[in-house]
């Protein structure tokens, strides 16, 4: 007897084959990583460091060693363990840490991060074949976050090298590293972002990926899906110390870059503009005579700079840096910083409603120091917490507010946020902040960093001469 299915059935077997269908061609749309894994392994390191570790003092601040007689033999217990005279407190142990790199030359050559070998006093790496090799620092860059080293061997696996200038959003990429010291762990994801500028890192245009990237990854590869290295793991953004979903990468172009300086010279050599910039907001541009929003605007031209050579003017709107368009303040620094040293640049600005085009003959960046002396190379924002950019007061500025040995650090511009709700106003003196004393930049941005949410802190600041206390409170976002 013929069974004829009704349509209903019918209906139903149509829907499932269509569905398995369909989870067939989603399959099949998913990208396969396996030879691609297998292809790159065998250049990405391990690398570990030691750091000697001298002893401190055991004994609690403001503590005293107990007063005992000159024949106690436990004079000479807490002489020893306790008290720095006599070469007291914990004896000296090693530090060790862990990161990535990978192998850019067959000769011996890696690439990693400046913070994973940053005051190692010896650099371990451990290849893919588990032979392990002690690393010369051939050179090291802080504020790119780039270090060069070299190992004794030839003919090494080595990776390609790509183009992060060609990476589009929503583009997947793979990241082998070693987090928590799990060498060779194979994570993917996808661009989220390219060209982010970070609070604490000024030179370097990140990539931004969802990657899961934890520490011991740092240093490590980012690979396109052609197995071709278009970033280094450099960062992650989280509240609780692990991954949350964030991860930011060097782009190889520039970390190429920062190399072959080192590797020739051992430093490298940046291009300054020497100016003070910001955002423009919606409100600014409109004073300015802008029909939107973009661009750096100049609050401070530095002495002695090639700014001030070229004729730049405080309110000035920087919106094309050698023919590429400045459409973010943050993107500035990382092209100044690029172009070459000694080299006439043309830039575009707009001054009084007008577009103005000034040649400048770049400098070369000057060290932390010097810029912290012309008032303008410590400058940090935290805009993205409070809505600040500070500096440290130059020497001109300390004498002129008689600041002298009072500490903290100058208000430069205010952005919307908690600092201005709570009534923050450039050329304040921060002083503390949630009773902590400010010592300088660096330290402030820190302390930015940890304040809790959701809580009122109090702020003190000097106000022409006057002390003031504010309250600051930062919402949850």
């Amino acid at each position: 007897m013929k069974v004829v299915p009704s349509p209903l059935t019918r209906w139903l077997v149509a829907g499932a084959a269509l569905l398995l269908s369909n989870v067939a061609a989603a399959r099949a749309g998913l990208p396969d990583f396996t030879d691609l894994v297998e292809q790159t392994s065998p250049a990405v390191v391990n690398i570990s460091t030691v750091q000697k570790v001298e002893g401190k003092k055991i004994l609690p601040h403001g503590w005293k060693l107990p007063e005992l007689p000159d024949d106690s033999p436990l004079n000479d217990f807490f002489r020893r363990f306790f008290d720095d005279e006599g070469g007291g407190g914990a004896p000296e142990h090693d530090a060790r840490s862990l990161g990535s790199g990978f192998i850019i030359s067959e000769d011996g050559y890696l690439l990693t991060n400046h913070h994973v070998i940053d005051g190692a006093d010896e650099v371990i790496v451990r290849l893919s074949d588990r032979r392990e090799l002690k690393a010369d620092v051939v050179g090291s860059d802080p504020r790119s976050d780039i270090a060069l080293l070299k190992v004794d061997a030839d003919h090494l696996p080595v990776v390609k090298i790509g183009n992060s200038d060609k990476l589009k959003r929503g583009e997947w990429v793979l990241a082998i590293g070693s987090p928590f010291g799990f060498d060779h762990s194979v994570t993917a994801g996808i661009i989220s972002a390219t060209g982010r500028s970070l609070p604490s890192e000024n030179y370097v245009p990140f990539i931004q990926t969802d990657v899961a990237i934890n520490p011991g990854n740092s240093g490590g590869p980012l690979f396109d899906m052609d197995g071709e290295v278009i970033g280094i793991n450099s960062q992650i953004y989280s509240r609780t110390g692990g991954y949350m979903g964030l991860s930011f990468s060097i782009p190889i172009e520039m970390a190429m870059e920062v190399a072959d300086q080192l590797k020739k010279s051992g430093k490298v050599s940046r291009g300054w503009l020497g100016v003070l910039i910001q955002d423009v907001t919606r409100e600014l541009a409109e004073s300015f005579g802008m029909e939107r929003p973009y661009g750096a605007l100049v609050s401070k031209v530095l002495p002695d700079s090639p700014a001030e050579a070229a004729g730049f003017k405080v309110g000035d709107v920087i919106i094309e840096f050698d023919g590429r368009e400045v459409e973010r303040s943050g993107a500035l620094p990382p092209m100044v910083g690029r172009a070459k040293v000694g080299s006439d640049v043309p830039v575009v600005v707009i001054r009084n409603g007008k577009r103005t085009t000034l040649k400048v003959n770049l400098g070369e960046l000057p060290e932390e120091e010097e810029m912290a002396a012309a008032g303008g190379g410590k400058a940090k924002t935290s805009a993205d917490r409070i809505g600040l950019v500070v500096s440290d007061p130059t020497a001109d500025q300390r004498n002129e507010m008689e600041l002298g040995d009072e500490k903290g650090v100058l208000v430069q511009s205010v952005e919307e946020g908690p600092a201005a709700h709570a009534g923050i106003r450039p050329g304040d003196l921060i002083q503390r902040i949630n009773n902590v004393a400010v010592e300088d930049a660096g330290q402030f941005a820190k302390l930015v960093a940890e304040l809790p949410d959701d809580k009122s802190l109090p702020v003190l600041v000097l106000r022409k001469g006057s002390p003031l206390f504010l309250a600051l409170k930062i919402g949850k976002e």
